[in-house]
C-alpha cells in the first residue's frame, strides 16, 4: 500500500467517525443552532474537519490505542535515525513490521509518538482555555458591570501579568527553584476554584427563589464541587495535601499540572480583559434595563442576561484561545520546561528531531506539521463561527 497507504489504514477509526459525524451534522444542521450553520461554511466546515481528526485520533490513538503501531518509548535496536517506511529490525509476529515514519534519535517510532502526542495536546489546551475562561468570566463580568473601584484593581492586576514576556513567565514558573517553593501549587489553588464559583453562583442566582432546590440540590451541587476542586488541588507529598488518598479522585502527574497552571495562568488576563469589554458594552442595552426594572440581582443579569448575549464573540475568541494554548505547549515543550523530556507531545518531539534536519525531516517535520494543522485548524474553525455568528 506504501507508507501513505499504511498510514491510512491505521487511522481508519478516525475516519470512520469523522465520516459519521459529518452525515449525522449535516443531515441535522437546521436544528443544531450555531454548529449547525459551520456547514454552510466552507471555511467553517474545513476547520471543524481538521479539528475533528485530531480529536478523533487522540481519542482513538491515544485513548485505546486503536491507531499507533509501536509503544512511543520504546527503542528498538538498530532503528536509530532511519527512514520513514524501515521495516522493523527483529519483528515478531506480534509487532507492528515496520517504522511508518522512521525513527528518531533514540530509536523510537515516529508516527506513533506523534499519535500519543495528540492525546496530550487535545486534553490539556482546550482544559487549560476552559479554566482560563472561567477565571475571565468570573471576574470580568463585575469588573465591566460594576466598574469604579473592583474595575480599577483588577484591571491593574490584569495588565500586570501581561506586561510579562510570555516566554519569561513559562520560565519563572517552571525553574526547579520555584517548583520547590510550592507556588505552581497555590496557583492551582486560586485558579481552579474559580469554575465552582462560577457554577454555584450561576446556579444559586437563577434559583434562589426555590426553596427545594436551596435545601437539597444546592448543597449536594457544592458538595461535589468542592470534592473535585480538592481532589485537582490535593497531591501527596506536595505542598497542597488536604484529601486523604482514598478519597483523592484525580492523580494528576506533577509536570502535567505545572504546565496546565502555567497555560491558565498566562491566559486568564486576556479572558477577563475580552469579558469586561464585552460587558461595557452590553450592559446599557434595554433587556438589562427590563432585568432590573423586574428586580433581578445583578448576578442574575450578568449570568444570565448579558453573558448569553455575548456567546458570539466568546465562542470565537475561546477557538483561537485554544490554538493559542497549543502553540505555548508546542513552545514549553520545545524549550524542554515542564513536562518529561521523554514526552511524546509534539514541542519536546520537534526539539528532539531538529538536530536531524540535514540528514532527513521525518522526526522534526510530522510533530510541526501535525501542530500546524491543529493550530490551523482552530483559526479556521474560528473564522466560520465569526462569519455565522455575523449572520445572526
Amino acid at each position: 500500500m506504501g507508507i501513505v497507504g499504511a498510514i491510512s489504514q491505521r487511522l481508519i477509526p478516525t475516519w470512520i467517525a469523522l465520516a459519521v459525524t459529518f452525515a449525522l451534522s449535516i443531515l441535522f444542521k437546521r436544528k443544531l443552532g450555531l454548529y449547525g450553520k459551520l456547514f454552510d461554511s466552507p471555511i467553517g466546515m474545513i476547520g471543524l474537519g481538521l479539528v475533528l481528526f485530531w480529536i478523533f485520533t487522540a481519542i482513538f490513538g491515544a485513548g485505546f490505542d486503536w491507531i499507533a503501531t509501536h509503544d512511543p518509548l520504546a527503542q528498538v535496536s538498530g532503528m536509530k535515525n532511519k527512514h520513514p517506511g524501515i521495516p522493523l529490525q527483529g519483528a515478531t509476529e506480534a509487532d507492528y513490521p515496520y517504522y511508518l515514519l522512521g525513527g528518531d534519535t533514540l530509536a523510537r517510532d515516529v508516527f506513533s509518538r506523534a499519535i500519543f502526542g495528540s492525546g496530550i495536546v487535545i486534553v490539556i489546551a482546550p482544559a487549560a482555555t476552559i479554566f482560563a475562561f472561567m477565571v475571565g468570566i468570573t471576574l470580568g463580568l463585575p469588573a465591566g458591570y460594576f466598574g469604579g473601584r473592583l474595575d480599577t484593581v483588577l484591571s491593574f492586576l490584569s495588565n500586570l501579568v501581561l506586561a510579562f514576556p510570555v516566554i519569561l513567565l513559562f520560565f519563572l514558573l517552571v525553574t526547579p527553584e520555584i517548583v520547590q517553593t510550592g507556588l505552581p501549587n497555590y496557583l492551582a489553588v486560586i485558579l481552579f476554584v474559580f469554575p465552582v464559583v462560577f457554577i454555584a453562583v450561576a446556579q444559586y442566582s437563577k434559583n434562589r427563589l426555590k426553596p427545594g432546590f436551596l435545601t437539597l440540590q444546592f448543597p449536594i451541587l457544592l458538595i461535589i464541587g468542592v470534592w473535585l476542586y480538592l481532589s485537582l488541588v490535593s497531591e501527596t507529598g506536595k505542598p497542597v495535601d488536604v484529601l486523604p488518598p482514598m478519597l483523592d479522585l484525580f492523580d494528576v502527574p506533577a509536570e502535567i499540572l505545572l504546565v496546565f497552571v502555567s497555560v491558565v495562568f498566562v491566559n486568564s488576563p486576556t479572558a477577563f480583559r475580552i469579558v469586561r469589554g464585552l460587558t461595557l458594552d452590553v450592559k446599557t442595552r434595554d433587556y438589562v434595563a427590563a432585568a432590573q426594572t423586574r428586580g433581578e440581582g445583578p448576578w442574575y443579569i450578568m449570568l444570565w442576561e448579558i453573558l448569553p448575549n455575548v456567546r458570539g464573540p466568546l465562542i470565537v475568541d475561546f477557538c483561537l484561545r485554544i490554538g493559542y494554548a497549543t502553540i505555548l505547549l508546542g513552545t514549553l515543550g520545545f524549550f524542554g520546561l515542564g513536562l518529561e523530556s521523554e514526552s511524546p507531545d509534539w514541542g519536546t518531539t520537534i526539539n528532539a528531531g531538529r538536530k536531524l534536519l540535514s540528514v532527513y525531516l521525518a522526526p522534526p517535520l510530522v510533530p510541526a506539521f501535525s501542530l500546524m494543522s491543529l493550530v490551523l485548524g482552530l483559526n479556521l474553525l474560528a473564522d466560520g463561527l465569526r462569519e455565522e455568528s455575523l449572520r445572526d
